[in-house]
C-alpha cells in the first residue's frame, strides 16, 4: 500500500499540504497534469464536437433526427461499458499499457467515423470510439488516485471538472467552425487527430503508476474478487452513489433546460447559450472555490455543504415550477445549482477513490460506468410532462439530490 497522509473522518489534511505525489512527495509533474487535462476533454469533445452537423448529417444519410441521435447514444454505452472493462484490466496490467490501446483505437474508430458510408456502420463506429476513448476517462481518475491524496488529489479531480464544464461550451463553437469550411466529416478526422496526439502524449510523458507489486494477481476471477470487494466497502458505495446522484442533478438540467428555458421562458437560442455558458462558469467558479475550501476544512465537510446547497436550489427550483415559474427564479436557481457542483464532484471523486486505492481502475470504472449509466435513464424522464412545464425536471433534481445527500449520510461509522 503507498504511504497515506492522516485523513480524518472529514476528509481534512495535515496543514501545509500540497499537491505532491503521494509515493514520492515530490511535485506533481505538470506534464502529467496536461496529459490528464487532454484525456479529460475527449469525451465531451466527442460528444459535443458534432452537434452543429445533425441536420447535414441527417439529410446526407436521408434518414431521421432520431436515428442520428442514436449515433450519441451508442458512444455513451460504449464509453460505460469500456470503463467497465478497461478499469479493472489496468489494476492486473498498468495503466500505460492501457491508455496506449485505448488512445490508439479511439484515433482508428474516430477516423472509420470519418469515413463511414452507412448511419449503421458510422453508430457501430461510435460505440467503438467511446468504448476505447473511456480508458483516458477511468484511468486518467486512476492515475490520480494512484499518486495523489486528500486535497492534491481533490485540486486534480476539480481540474477535471473544470475541463469537463468548459469542453462543452468550447467543442460546439469549434465544430461548427469545422461544419461550416469542411463538413461534418472533418469533424471526426479532428477527433482522430486529437486521439493520435493522446497516444503520443502517453507514449513520451505518462510513466507507469501502477507497480507490478501492487496488481492483482490472476486472471478474471482475481479481478471479480477487487470488484467485489470494492462493493462490499460500504464508504466506497455510499461516496459513489453521492457522485453519481449529483451528476444526475446535472443531467437532469442537461437534458431539459433547452426545452425549460426556451419553449417554457420563450428566450431565444442566441439567450440559451448565453444561460448555458454562465451555468457552466458557475461550476467553473465553484470548483475554483472548492480548493481554498477544501483546505481550510477538508474533503468531507465541504461535499457535505454542496449537497446541502444542491438539494435546497432543487426544493426551491420545484416551489417555483409548481409556482409559476418565474424566468430570473429559474436562472438565478440554476446558477446556484451548478456552481454547488463543483463543491461536491471533485471530492466525491476524491472520498471514492481514497476508499478503493488497492484497486483504483476498478473503483474508477464502476464510479464513472454508473455516472454515465444514470444519465441515460434520467435523460428522458425530464420529458415525460412535455415541452410547457418544469415540474420533471425540478423533481428529477429534488429525488436525485436526496438520494445523494442520503448516500452520503450512510458512510458515516455505524454507531454500536
Amino acid at each position: 500500500m503507498p504511504a497515506q497522509h492522516p485523513v480524518t473522518t472529514e476528509g481534512r489534511e495535515p496543514p501545509g499540504h500540497n499537491e505532491t505525489d503521494a509515493d514520492t512527495g515530490k511535485p506533481f509533474p505538470g506534464r502529467l497534469i496536461a496529459v490528464l487535462a487532454l484525456l479529460a476533454a475527449v469525451a465531451p469533445l466527442a460528444i459535443d464536437m458534432y452537434l452543429p452537423a445533425l441536420p447535414e448529417m441527417a439529410k446526407e444519410f436521408g434518414t431521421s433526427a432520431t436515428a442520428i441521435q442514436l449515433t450519441l447514444t451508442t458512444f455513451l454505452l460504449g464509453m460505460a461499458i469500456g470503463q467497465l472493462v478497461f478499469g479493472p484490466l489496468s489494476d492486473r496490467f498498468g495503466r500505460r499499457p492501457l491508455l496506449l490501446v485505448g488512445t490508439l483505437a479511439c484515433a482508428v474508430f474516430s477516423a472509420a467515423s470519418a469515413l463511414a458510408p452507412t448511419i449503421e456502420l458510422l453508430a457501430g463506429a461510435r460505440f467503438v470510439q467511446g468504448f476505447a476513448g473511456a480508458a483516458g476517462i477511468v484511468l486518467g481518475r486512476a492515475v490520480i488516485s494512484d499518486r495523489a491524496t486528500g486535497v492534491a488529489a481533490a485540486k486534480l479531480f476539480g481540474l477535471l471538472v473544470v475541463i469537463n464544464a468548459v469542453a462543452p461550451i468550447v467543442a460546439p463553437l469549434v465544430g461548427g467552425v469545422i461544419v461550416t469550411n469542411l463538413g461534418w466529416r472533418a469533424v471526426y478526422w479532428a477527433l482522430a487527430g486529437m486521439s493520435v496526439l493522446m497516444f503520443l502524449a502517453v507514449l513520451f510523458l505518462v510513466s507507469e503508476t501502477h507497480p507490478v507489486e501492487r496488481r492483482t494477481q490472476g486472471g478474471a476471477s482475481a479481478m471479480l474478487r477487487d470488484a467485489r470487494e470494492v462493493l462490499r466497502n460500504r464508504r466506497y458505495v455510499g461516496y459513489t452513489l453521492t457522485y453519481a446522484f449529483a451528476f444526475g442533478v446535472m443531467f437532469a438540467y442537461i437534458s431539459a433546460s433547452p426545452f425549460v428555458l426556451q419553449d417554457l421562458h420563450g428566450i431565444s437560442t442566441g439567450w440559451y447559450t448565453v444561460a448555458f455558458t454562465a451555468n457552466a462558469l458557475g461550476l467553473v467558479v465553484g470548483s475554483v472555490a472548492n480548493d481554498n475550501i477544501v483546505r481550510r476544512i477538508g474533503s468531507g465537510r465541504t461535499l457535505r455543504i454542496g449537497l446541502t446547497v444542491l438539494a435546497s436550489m432543487s426544493v426551491l427550483m420545484l416551489v417555483n415550477s409548481l409556482a409559476g415559474p418565474a424566468m430570473w427564479v429559474t436562472l438565478i436557481l440554476l446558477w446556484c445549482t451548478m456552481s454547488s457542483l463543483g463543491l461536491i464532484i471533485a471530492n466525491a471523486t476524491t472520498l471514492a477513490l481514497g476508499e478503493a486505492r488497492r484497486a483504483a481502475g476498478t473503483g474508477s470504472a464502476l464510479l464513472g460506468a454508473l455516472q454515465f449509466l444514470l444519465a441515460a435513464a434520467i435523460a428522458p424522464l425530464v420529458g415525460i410532462g412535455g415541452e410547457e412545464t418544469a415540474v420533471p425536471m425540478a423533481v428529477a433534481m429534488v429525488v436525485s439530490s436526496v438520494i445523494a445527500l442520503g448516500a452520503l449520510a450512510s458512510t458515516k461509522p455505524v454507531r454500536a
